[in-house]
């Protein structure tokens, strides 16, 4: 046996794909097949990528948990269930992950604003200036000449997910060896990728640039390219050689957290939105529900469309009151009418953080008010747990994670 098949042993010998059907039930038998290689083989196996043939190192659940199919709680209560909290701690440290970055965006949220602002500026620069056009369509096409970035860029497109070390090194040579804004790169993945969320993806581009934590950037390096993928790419003489820090020019205030959960008397309507698939949470009061989605846009990737629509499809098709699916831009007057015809003049749902949605839905209260209604959005307890650990580093927050286990629940676990 040769030393790369030593290592890799106790993975499976036979190919694992994975289909993302947007639906609670595959979610629920992804997390189960993976549960069992959430320890020791999670943390040794992670961080390699072996294709999208090969999905057997990581738990590919990311999809799942973004649109909240299937919740954090459930991923840590079944790891749990087969790991010791120390066998499974690297596991256990990418869930919270997601948290952390939802939490500390939602504290300054002035980062998604200037990322937007960022983003237009250098749409418009590829308008005015011929030459970063064409790079930049070389990029998002594939043709770069780099054959691993024209690769993931590739797989991004027909599958709707990277390996996060991929994410890492698209990242990293799209800013420092293509040279391109960091903006245009952000939103390229905004619009492929099916876990894709908006504190996540815009906080790791701007680690990768050393923005984040200020003057801290990442460099790919052919070397691990290399080891990581088990050679299939070794980029040795294309990469940039150093990663200089990226200058963030605005200043982003901390903003505490003030979230007072609604106290409501009487029915609601119930609103689904891509941001929880999962509103079991909420208020048992509803009357009827309804889901709302965006329509089809011809910048967003059709796989990430469908991914959404499906999602909020099944959170309502399983829920316990009868509803409906609306794809429109005009929520306002979706909700007008649908609670309407529920007899309730409250709509409840959960809460949006910081991007499109929560912005969506800013924007249609006075329209709401104007007709009566209120909307309330109540924030999950584990989302209540977690954020206000989020105001520095991750490490702050993953000192914490023993704390906040115990907090949700988590006492009687594996412990050998």
């Amino acid at each position: 046996m040769t030393q790369i098949e030593d290592l890799f042993a106790d993975l499976p010998d036979h190919p694992e794909t994975v289909a993302f059907e947007p639906t609670r039930q595959a979610g629920l038998a992804r997390l189960e097949s993976f549960a069992s290689r959430t320890g020791t083989q999670y943390a040794s196996y992670r961080n390699y990528d072996l294709g999208p043939a090969q999905r057997s190192t990581v738990s590919v659940l990311s999809p799942w948990i973004r649109h909240r199919l299937i919740t954090e709680e459930e991923v840590l209560k079944l790891t749990l269930a087969r790991n010791s909290p120390s066998a499974a701690m690297k596991f256990i440290q990418e869930v919270f992950w997601r948290g952390y970055f939802k939490g500390w965006m939602q504290q300054h949220p002035s980062v998604w604003t200037s990322y937007q602002r960022g983003l237009e500026a250098a749409q418009n620069g590829l308008e005015r200036n011929v030459h970063s056009k064409v790079d930049y369509q070389s990029a998002i096409d594939g043709r770069t000449g780099i054959a691993c970035f024209d690769h993931w860029c590739h797989e991004l497109k027909d599958t709707g997910y990277l390996h996060n070390h991929a994410r890492m090194w698209f990242a990293s040579i799209w800013i420092f060896t293509l040279r391109l804004p960091w903006e245009l790169g952000a939103n390229f993945f905004l619009t492929h990728l099916i876990d894709g969320d908006s504190a996540s993806n815009t906080l790791s581009w701007r680690w990768i640039g050393g923005l984040h934590t200020k003057g801290k950037t990442y460099l790919a390096r052919p070397s691990n390219i290399a080891k990581y993928t088990q050679g299939a790419f070794n980029p040795v003489g294309q990469l940039a050689q150093s990663a200089p820090a990226l200058i963030d020019d605005q200043e982003h205030p901390f903003v505490p957290l003030n979230f007072v959960q609604p106290s409501i008397q009487g029915d609601v309507l119930l609103l689904v939105t891509e941001e929880d698939c999962r509103p079991n949470f909420v208020s048992k009061t509803q009357k009827n529900t309804l889901g709302l989605v965006l329509p089809s846009e011809p910048d967003i990737a059709e796989k990430l469309h469908a991914f959404k629509q499906g999602a909020v499809v099944d959170a309502v098709t399983h829920s316990s009151l009868q509803g409906s699916v609306v794809a429109t831009h005009d929520w306002a007057a979706a909700m007008i009418t649908a609670a309407e015809q529920a007899g309730t003049t409250q709509i409840l749902t959960a809460f949006a953080p910081v991007g499109p949605i929560a912005t969506k839905l800013e924007s249609l209260k006075s329209d709401l008010a104007m007709a009566g209604m209120t909307l309330y959005q109540q924030l999950r307890p584990y989302d209540a747990l977690t954020w206000p650990h989020a105001t520095k580093g991750f490490f702050k927050l993953k000192k914490m994670i023993p704390t906040l286990l115990k907090d949700l629940g988590f006492t009687d676990v594996k412990t050998h």
